[in-house]
């Protein structure tokens, strides 16, 4: 017990140094993401696809090599091969003209042509390595992601698998890349049989996925499989099988389009704007101030005080940020309210065995928990209100990444200033599938995707909640942050009302804690007093 008490009196003394480091920013305003914008070489582009389609001459004299010099360096219409590749691709891949950096795609782009007026009747997975006709393909102004899949039994040479579903295989390029702090960052191990291919190729486990990190024309590429590092099964895919699909979509990535754009400057994001009055009652916890003892190992929460983009609040107000699965457990806490009361609390590093590498440990939730509020009592018919149809928001702009019967949809927004994406899960599957809640689908924001509810792995399966996560493009591919200070200033750009933070409770017990009192409210430093 008493091993116990100390850990806990380091835990509370370590959250409010880490906490305390961060107050200004907590009461003043919100930091805004840093973002790098990397310069494409688009000339080595230029080169190496003229090497990929030499070896047929009829289709390289299908195409105009010469750089139009008295136009633009990095002019759209500057590299002209690229516009008439764009033009052979777009049907197959729509908007591939869009993205800023040379787009390396599975597809024998030679081969294609070669082959004519019998390309169709032969089908597109001829020319993508028996890789299906893409699941997903989205480009835009910072890049382009693209999904693809291969069915079990499909490739020739490659080793038989447990795993009894298609292998999903992703790639993304970027010109933008979040510069987060990422202790794991940079890891990985060559793979020698791809070395004379890819001199800089890491490859490396990371957050439920085998990823492959590479630069190419100054550019970085990751292409990724979600996996298990543990023993095939039928349903769940290992690593281990992951490894040669994955390396047999490298070997046959190809330059498939893409179009050069004036070069820009890093960007100076301004995600953080909050309204100027206090709102009557909206109150919350520090961001990293996670229930005590929720973290692996006792370890302390992540104090990220980064709002990754300005969004509209995924749920409608009333709505809570808590834990569902250890709030329950410390009811008799007076500290830690029912979810269905202010204040909030930060929920992204509770223990967990997924791995996140912003959390201390490397191991956390990768979101936030959300509840709805409790339903109003009508006044009339006309202001009902249904606990199973509390709606479930876009919270931008954007388009959705989800094959049917999967647990979580994806909305990505691929902008000049953003490359994002946000996770929403616990919605039914089979409700998405019939709602359309699928792969290149494009919403709006603010249009309903979806209700509250309960799903994980089969109906009931979890409390009925909302989690919400954020993932930004890094070197290492796409990586979990904390998305807390996303979601205050999103709530509080709807409901129109700054919060107030509360807290941090320090004691030197947990009994101690206990009697701490929930009115502990900092204000606004100019306001000059704290109650």
């Amino acid at each position: 017990m008493k091993t116990k008490a100390v850990r806990y009196v380091a835990w509370t003394l370590a959250s409010f140094a880490l906490l305390k480091a961060g107050t200004a920013f907590a009461i003043d305003q919100f930091r805004t993401p840093a973002i790098s914008v990397i310069p494409v070489e688009w000339h080595a582009a230029l080169d190496q696809f003229r090497a990929e389609i030499s070896a047929a001459p009829a289709v390289v004299a299908d195409f105009t090599f010469a750089t139009q010099r008295r136009l633009s360096p990095l002019g759209p219409r500057a590299l002209p091969a690229f516009a008439q590749l764009n033009a052979v691709t777009s049907p197959i891949f729509p908007g591939i003209n869009r993205s800023p950096v040379p787009v390396l795609l599975p597809f024998d782009v030679a081969g294609w042509l070669e082959a004519g007026a019998n390309r169709m009747a032969l089908g597109v997975a001829r020319y993508q390595a028996d890789f299906r006709p893409v699941d997903f393909f989205d480009a835009g102004p910072s890049g382009y992601d693209a999904v693809f899949s291969l069915e079990p039994g499909a490739g020739d040479g490659l080793p038989q698998r447990t795993f009894a579903r298609p292998i999903e295989v992703q790639i993304t390029g970027s010109q933008l890349i979040y510069d987060i702090a990422d202790p794991p960052g940079g890891m990985g191990e060559p793979v020698k049989a791809l070395s004379a291919q890819y001199p800089d190729l890491r490859r490396f486990i990371r957050e439920g996925y085998v990823r492959y990190a590479f630069t190419r024309f100054g550019v970085p590429y990751v292409v990724s499989i979600q996996c298990l590092d543990s023993v095939p099964r039928p349903r769940r895919l290992a690593c281990r099988e992951a490894y040669p699909v994955a390396e047999r979509f490298l070997r046959a990535l190809r330059i498939a389009g893409g179009q050069p754009s004036q070069p820009r400057g890093n960007i100076l994001a301004g995600f953080a704007e909050r309204p100027p009055n206090y709102a009557s009652d909206f109150t919350y916890r520090p961001v990293g101030d996670i229930l005590a003892r929720s973290g692996p190992r006792g370890q302390i929460g992540n104090a990220d005080l980064t709002s990754y983009s300005q969004i509209r609040f995924p749920l409608d107000a009333p709505a809570f940020i808590h834990s569902q699965s250890f709030g329950r457990r410390q009811s008799g806490d007076s500290s830690d309210r029912p979810s269905g009361l202010y204040p909030w609390r930060d929920n992204f590093c509770e223990a967990r065995s997924f791995n996140v590498g912003q959390c201390a440990g490397g191991h956390g939730h990768q979101g936030q928990d959300l509840r709805a509020g409790a339903c109003p009592a009508p006044s009339d018919s006309s202001n009902s209100c249904d606990p199973k149809q509390q709606p479930v928001f876009a919270v931008r702009d954007g388009i959705l990444i989800r094959a049917r019967q999967q647990q979580a949809a994806t909305l990505q927004v691929n902008t000049l200033t953003e490359h994002i994406r946000f996770r929403y899960m616990h919605m039914n599957p089979a409700s998405m599938d019939a709602d359309g809640v699928l792969n290149g689908r494009v919403v709006a924001e603010g249009e309903k995707i979806g209700v509250v509810s309960n799903y994980l792995d089969h109906p009931n399966g979890t409390s009925r909640h909302l989690h919400f996560d954020v993932q930004v493009f890094t070197r290492d591919g796409w990586i979990w942050v904390n998305p807390y200070i996303t979601l205050v200033s999103a709530y509080e750009r709807l409901i129109r009302g700054r919060g107030r933070e509360i807290g941090p409770l320090i004691a030197a017990s947990p009994i101690a804690a206990r009697t701490q009192q929930d009115d502990a409210i900092r204000l606004d430093p100019q306001e000059g007093r704290e109650n």
